[in-house]
């Protein structure tokens, strides 16, 4: 799973992970504003790595959770899904919206490997100073750049570069910052 080779998707010990991942889950989508101490805990759990000044609005969705790595400052809004089943690295000063996802896993073309529940994932990093609006959806082994702006609803199917605005399906720069 972790080098981006092909495995089975309900093999125990995953299973193990994704229930840990689904208790924590449930604790910290329960949580209320009235106690960030507890919800900064348990996102100390989950996830890999949680900087400084962080703040995730709950819901969030997560395989995993370990190998999420969210820099200082970051803000994640209401709904974020973070299909972890390789590394996701989202940079310092970042901002997602509302209902955005992170999604590393891929399947294989071949039907007989995917009724064989074959599975692998490319990982997602998200540079720093990074703004993505409401809805977009990020696909595996995407890396986006320092300071970009992906607008609202885009799909990010290809790599973008520092300090650029894109926007569609699939995302396209428009103008660079």
């Amino acid at each position: 799973m972790l080098a981006g080779e092909l495995y089975i998707a309900d093999d125990p010990e995953l299973a193990a992970d994704a229930l840990r991942a689904a208790t924590l889950m449930e604790r910290f989508n329960a949580s209320t504003a009235e106690d960030p101490e507890q919800r900064r805990e348990i996102l100390g759990e989950l996830l890999g790595e949680v900087g400084e000044e962080v703040e995730i609005r709950p819901p969030l969705y997560v395989d995993y959770g370990y190998q999420i790595s969210v820099g200082p400052r970051t803000f994640v809004n209401f709904g974020a899904v973070m299909l972890d089943v390789a590394p996701i690295r989202i940079g310092a000063d970042t901002q997602l919206g509302p209902n955005v996802q992170l999604l590393t896993p891929t399947h294989p073309l071949d039907p007989e490997q995917r009724r064989a529940k074959w599975e692998a994932a490319e990982p997602i990093t998200i540079g720093d100073n990074v703004w993505l609006g409401g809805g977009v959806i990020v696909c595996p082994g995407v890396t986006i750049g320092d300071n970009t702006v992906v607008g609202a609803g885009a799909v990010v199917a290809r790599d973008l570069p520092a300090n650029v605005v894109a926007v569609g399906n699939p995302a396209r720069v428009i103008r660079e910052l």
